[in-house]
């Protein structure tokens, strides 16, 4: 098997594809050794991506152990989050001036230590110190792996490479829950983070053994201006839409905090334009057909943190399930998809990011739309079924339109469209499920009060749960109401979440026609086998 060389591309204006990369020894790796080292690949990716949702899990767990308060442990999640928007920019940066392999061997061991770190926590203040740590090496490993993946794959395969690709920034979420509930239940919250320790060890030991050496790239100042203006900029939007609910949508922090942000953000554009040696070419917004996929994979990140986020979450409050019992509910989405995208990845080698994407969007807004029926009486089967139908069109779609997006862009480029298309996930990730919160809460206290203005004017009593002709209230028989009503009301506010996301859903199938159809120019369809 050995590479071709596109010379001919009008509709993905792409530079030719690159020659296979030098081995540690400088002899060309064989075109056959791409597939060990995409696995290689994904491990280290995977378990970055597991680890922002497996420790949501287990965020009651250490309340508890640590004791503190709700409102402060949540700065584990949000201090991780926050430095991943600072960091990722880094990564173009980082990947040219040290190589992107020996990049990536610095990460992997990096994430590894701020793991261990945080399992050898001893207060709260030390372990989101840790996690700021942790999460440095976290942003920075998903950009150099996906730049690594169209530096190693033949191009004529990268369907297929990036379908197997795309199982980590979709099945590891959807796993997370399930490991996390598991380890809190029958050990303790420290494993979550110590089991990433062995796991990045042995990777970067098969890392260092198995990937090409990809050289360092051209030799380019740093953009201290440039990032300093992108990183206060994504800090201060992210940390308003994360803190948004709490602090007031309208309160002065908040305001503030998105005013000087997208102030810093415009700043960092201009910068970027002027300078010779930009930290990230904007310029690349210029390509419609990589823009576009950054919009298409905002809709889907939004939609995916959204169903992992509220489904469990409405099992546990209204079903009384148990964290490791609401992961497993969920769990068979994500062996949905972990089957459709290496299928997708095949097609889109044949037949081109539209048809696929389009039918994903479609079938993800219909199955988005199914869970509009969100109650507490829904049955383990509806919840599967739900679930499967919206994971069937995520895993159509994620793969085609990552791929599209950075296939549009020259060679060159490919650095930067990686980090700008995990900053846009990890944007929208953040503000999606902030801005769905504040729907979902703003529903729920409207759809409460509702319920409230149907009882009759004067009402004292309630229904009683006991002897028929029993008189006044039982508190039995109040608390059942009043608890009803609740869920009633939490259903009822998921269920617009829902409805909503599943609007924006169909918008994405529509932004998603104009994407490329059929093989791309200069290349043959790809053969069925690796």
């Amino acid at each position: 098997m050995t590479r071709t060389t596109s010379t001919a591309r009008t509709s993905e204006p792409q530079a030719a594809a690159p020659p296979p990369v030098p081995g540690p020894g400088g002899e060309q790796a064989p075109a056959a050794s791409w597939v060990v080292s995409l696995l290689v690949l994904i491990v280290g990716m995977f378990m970055s991506v597991l680890d922002v949702t497996i420790v949501n899990v287990a965020i009651p767990a250490i309340q508890d152990d640590l004791g503190t308060t709700t409102e402060d442990v949540l700065w584990i999640a949000t201090a991780y989050t926050l430095t991943l928007g600072v960091v990722v920019p880094l990564s173009s940066w980082l990947g040219d001036r040290f190589g992107l392999t020996r990049t990536y061997l610095a990460t992997l061991l990096g994430f590894s230590a701020g793991s261990a770190l945080c399992g050898l926590a001893w207060s709260l203040g030390s372990l989101i110190a840790f996690r700021v740590l942790q999460a440095v090496p976290g942003g920075i490993l998903p950009v150099v792996t996906l730049t690594m993946v169209y530096q190693i794959v033949p191009r004529e395969k990268i369907g297929i490479a990036m379908g197997m690709y795309g199982l980590g920034i979709v099945f590891a979420p959807a796993i997370g829950p399930v490991l996390g509930g598991y380890l809190v239940e029958h050990t303790e919250w420290r494993l979550i983070f110590y089991i990433n320790v062995p796991v990045g060890i042995l990777g970067a030991v098969a890392a260092y053994l198995v990937l090409p050496d990809s050289g360092r790239g051209p030799r380019r100042p740093f953009d201290l201006l440039g990032f300093l203006t992108i990183g206060f900029g994504l800090f201060a939007v992210l940390l308003a839409f994360q803190q948004g609910e709490d602090w007031g949508w309208t309160s002065y922090p908040v305001l503030m905090l998105m005013i000087f942000g997208l102030l810093s953000l415009a700043t960092f554009v201009v910068i970027e334009l002027e300078v010779a040696h930009p930290l990230l070419d904007v310029r690349v917004f210029r390509h419609r057909a990589f823009t576009n996929s950054l919009l298409l994979l905002s809709i889907l990140t939004t939609g995916l943190f959204s169903v992992l986020f509220y489904v469990p979450v409405f099992l546990q409050q209204g079903q009384g399930l148990t964290a490791f019992e609401a992961g497993l509910r969920i769990l068979p989405q994500a062996l949905v998809v972990a089957v459709l995208m290496p299928i997708a990845g095949r097609l889109y080698d044949r037949i081109g990011p539209r048809p696929l994407a389009v039918a994903g969007f479609a079938i993800s807004a219909y199955g988005t739309y199914l869970l509009c029926g969100i109650n507490p009486d829904m049955t383990h089967g509806d919840v599967v079924l739900w679930t499967c139908v919206r994971a069937a069109g995520m895993g159509l779609a994620m793969m085609p339109v990552m791929t599209a997006g950075i296939a549009s862009l020259p060679t060159e480029k490919v650095n930067e469209g990686s980090a700008l298309n995990n900053v846009a996930r990890q944007v929208a990730g953040a503000m999606g499920l902030a801005v769905l919160t504040a729907l979902a809460s703003a529903q729920q206290t409207q759809a409460i009060a509702d319920r409230a203005a149907l009882l009759p004017a004067g009402t004292t009593t309630l229904p009683v749960l006991g002897p028929p002709g029993a008189d006044g209230v039982d508190i039995l028989g109040m608390y059942a109401v009043v608890q009803r009503t609740q869920l009633d009301a939490l259903a009822s506010s998921y269920s617009d979440v829902f409805l909503v996301t599943a609007l924006i859903t169909v918008l994405g199938a529509l932004l998603a026609i104009p994407l490329r159809s059929g093989p791309a120019h200069g290349s043959a369809p790809a053969a069925p086998e690796l």
